[in-house]
Order: C-alpha cells, then structure tokens, then sequence
C-alpha cells in the first residue's frame, strides 16, 4: 500500500487549491459559505484567498487549504493501453502488407458542438504536440466532415464511403451533451448498419477512457490523445493479425 497526500510547500502538508461559484452576492456571508463548503469537502483549515462578483447574485472563489483526504496509490483504476504505439512508417506498413487497401477514416463534431480542435488535431496534416495527423499517413483514406454534422448525416456518409472506422470529437459538455451525443451515435449505427458497422472511436477532454462499453462505441481516448495513439489504436482493432495474414 502507498499512500499519498498532495504537496504544497512541504512534503505530505496535503495543501490544495480550488475553484468554484456559488449563486451568493459577493461579501463576508459569500466568503462563509466558501469556507463552510471548503470544510466539507475536506479542506481544513481553509483560506479564500480570492474573491469576485461574477453577475448579480454570484460569486466566484478561489480556495487554498490543508486537504484531510489520503490517496492510496494501489487502489487506482484507469484504463491502460493495450496496443503498441508505432510510427507513421510502421502504421503504414501494417496497413499495406495486412489490409491490402487504405484505411477509410471519417471524422465529425455531431450535434451543436462547433469546437473543431480535437478532430482537427487528430486528423488535419499539421497535428498535435509534434506528430503529423492522420491526414499523413498515405495509407489512409481520411475525410474530415467537420462540426454539426447530425448523426443521421454522418451515417449516410460513412455507409456510402464503407468507413472503416468514424471519429467523434465532443468538447462541449453542458449537461451531458457529450455523452448523450455518444450514445446517439452509437444506436444510430448499430441499427442503420448492425455488426457491419465500422469502428466507433469518441474522444473529447471530459470523455473518460474507461466508459466505452457504457457508451457504446469501441473506444473512448481523454484529453491529450495524439494522433499516432489513435492511429497505432487503428492498426490494432481494424487490421488481421500478421499471423492471420500468412495464413
């Protein structure tokens, strides 16, 4: 067992900092309720070192305390991945010895959500944190629909391209948005296309990577996926091991 605290200015102090609103008007009865908060949450003893009117009626604050809480490091769950990260050489490759034909990816933002960044990152020859996107890869057959592009659209398109796999970028999240738009998606598929589908890949920076069964699609990627994991993640799920293609 390794249990933890956070770190503030020494070792194991359990210092932390936090932010929030509260529908109060800003004053002395504003900060109390920051502070009643605060130790409900664990935080003692508790400072609001910050402050301000956000709107009649509401208050944003900034809290910096000594949490009570311990992590015990063994306990943690999270989804590992359980496919090899591989270069643009050896995703192309795969593709061409084992596949035999491109790979056809297509891409969206569905529903209102206009935030093109994440599928843009992902699939726009420039890419993200240092790495090409998909766009790159000349054993790839990428078609980027861009942003509010309904389900029923990105069906009828990915059934007419024969789509190997569909990408979903979600950034906006107000109440759920994201993952009732997941869950849309997937039934929209399954029925218009049953087993036949192609792959469902979701991702967006509050999507959390073990929800995939829940949502579901094949797979989910969190905040700050590059486009060689989802790539090398491609390779893994769509393609015939090398040993099924000697056979």
């Amino acid at each position: 067992m390794t249990v933890i605290r956070p770190y503030g200015d020494t070792t194991g102090d359990g210092m932390v900092q936090t932010s929030f609103t509260l529908p109060v008007p800003p004053g002395p009865r504003a900060e109390g309720a920051a502070l009643q908060l605060a130790g409900k949450m664990g935080i003692h003893p508790a400072m609001v070192v910050h402050s301000h009117g956000i709107g009649e009626g509401f208050t944003f604050f900034v809290v910096y305390g000594s949490v009570t809480h311990l992590v015990d490091t063994d306990e943690v769950e999270v989804e590992e991945r359980d496919y090899p990260l591989l270069s643009p050489t050896e995703v192309n490759g795969a593709i061409k010895a084992r596949l035999h034909r491109k790979l056809v990816v297509m891409g969206a933002c569905i529903g209102t959500d206009a935030h093109t960044v994440g599928i843009d990152a992902i699939l726009n020859l420039k890419g993200f944190a240092g790495e090409k996107g998909l766009e790159y890869y000349r054993e790839m057959d990428v078609a980027n629909l861009g942003a509010q592009v309904t389900v029923p659209e990105l069906v009828t398109r990915a059934r007419a391209a024969r789509a190997d796999a569909v990408l979903v970028s979600q950034v906006v999240t107000q109440k759920d948005a994201h993952l009732r738009n997941t869950r849309e998606l997937a039934g929209a598929f399954r029925e218009a296309m049953g087993e036949t589908r192609p792959l469902l890949v979701v991702g967006g920076p509050r999507f959390d990577p073990a929800m995939a069964r829940d949502l579901g699609v094949d797979k989910v990627f969190g905040r700050g996926t590059t486009p060689g994991e989802v790539a090398s993640y491609l390779v893994s799920a769509l393609l015939p091991s090398p040993e099924e293609t000697a056979a």
